[in-house]
């Protein structure tokens, strides 16, 4: 899976779990910017390994800030 259609899958995660427009969801959002506090930042983590079938680490998911944080994640996991 490429880095566009990672993005465009947690696009759509993203939208869906935070409950917020899709177009809002850009590689440059921050999750908190996104309103994401610390549970939906959890629940968010967790539906990302579930639908991308990969295990982040402790470290890797204190670092995840924004979108593009969370792509890198996924493609390094």
């Amino acid at each position: 899976m490429n880095r566009d259609e990672i993005f465009e899958k947690l696009q759509e995660l993203v939208a869906e779990t935070l409950e917020v427009e899709v177009d809002e969801v850009t590689q440059t959002s921050t999750l908190d910017e996104l309103g994401a506090d610390s549970f939906a930042k959890l629940e968010l983590v967790t539906a990302m390994e579930d639908t991308f079938d990969v295990t982040l680490d402790d470290e890797v998911l204190e670092q995840i800030e924004s979108i593009e944080d969370a792509i890198q994640a996924i493609l390094e996991a």
